[in-house]
């Protein structure tokens, strides 16, 4: 079944307008949602809208209300809402450029497709979208969605354009309060040498595929467990993670564990796992062979050492004497 698109209306740029539709880029299907159930009965716990001593009241009943003081509210219905006119509801005006880089990951919200409406509009979309790649800019401006005006993105995606929803400068909390108890000291050098190799280790191109919602997985398992039992199940997930070192740690502790990091396989990035788990058996079968023939050389030798100097020793003497 074909998505529908969230909001229709028109990109400006100067003189161009171009029709266009908007879809959601992410989808909820993925996670888990519960609903309250009465225990004795397994039947769902409903919600009624009530009014203090009046009791429940029908939806038809009910408006929006916006707090002046106390108690005391100016009334607004949904139609009065809907008739604030303002141009952002079906236009979105590119009104400024900016370098894609530029804007700081904090303010990104959330990310919508945007396309053409239909086929006398892909001209003119085609030409914004490869300008803007052309150009390695991303295009601001507001848009009215769902009863709020949002500062949003736009940049090139693929054939299509992205739109990503922006927070507001207001709505961004300043990080200086948060960060404050955090001391300027130097970082130590070598640690800074270790740590640096380890990230450069573990570096690979970004492929999300290579992770997965292990909670929503473990309770799909526990889920599955009960439904199979018609009882109590328990379903544990393994946390591949070590456990935090104690905060009377020192140096020496950073540096051997960051060390033990590097030279573990535990180091090695998401491109290279998958070879070196294919050869791991064959790689630790050799390594100890090639031990322990060294081991049996290295011996060897030294026994041939002794019996010489032995040797050498017994043929002085005789020419003393």
């Amino acid at each position: 079944m074909a998505p529908r698109p969230i909001w229709k209306g028109q990109i400006r740029l100067s003189l161009v307008s171009i029709p266009v539709e908007m879809f959601s880029a992410t989808q909820s299907g993925a996670s888990i949602s519960f609903r309250q159930i009465h225990r004795e009965s397994g039947k769902r716990i409903h919600y009624d809208k009530v009014v203090e001593g009046i009791g429940p009241v029908d939806k038809e009943e009910i408006v929006k209300g916006y707090e002046v003081g106390k108690d005391d509210y100016v009334l607004l219905t949904d139609e009065e809402i809907e008739d604030v006119k303002i141009e952002t509801k079906k236009t979105l005006e590119l009104v400024q450029f900016v370098d894609t880089c530029s804007i700081p990951p904090l303010y990104f919200d959330k990310p919508y497709y945007v396309v053409p409406q239909d086929e006398l509009a892909e001209d003119a979309f085609r030409v914004v979208r490869d300008a803007l790649r052309q150009a390695k800019k991303t295009g601001l401006g507001q848009l009215s969605l769902r009863g709020k005006e949002y500062l949003v993105a736009l940049r090139p995606c693929g054939t299509g354009l992205l739109l990503e929803t922006l927070h507001y400068e207001d709505e961004i909390r300043k990080s200086d309060t948060i960060f404050s108890d955090i001391s300027d000291a130097e970082t130590d050098g070598d640690l800074l040498d270790v740590a640096t190799q380890l990230i450069e280790k573990k570096t690979a191109p970004f492929d999300a595929s290579n992770f997965k919602n292990h909670y929503t997985a473990a309770l799909k398992a526990l889920i599955a467990e009960k439904r199979k039992k018609g009882g109590k199940a328990r379903v544990t997930v393994e946390d591949d993670e070590p456990a935090p070192a104690d905060k009377g740690s020192n140096v020496v502790d950073l540096m051997a564990t960051l060390k033990k990091s590097l030279e573990g396989g535990g180091g090695e990035s998401g491109e290279k796992k998958s070879g070196a788990k294919s050869g791991a058996s064959s790689a630790r079968g050799s390594k100890a062979k090639t031990t322990a023939k060294s081991r049996s050389t290295k011996a060897s030798g030294s026994k041939s050492t002794k019996s010489g100097s032995a040797a050498k020793a017994t043929t002085s003497r005789r020419k003393s004497a």
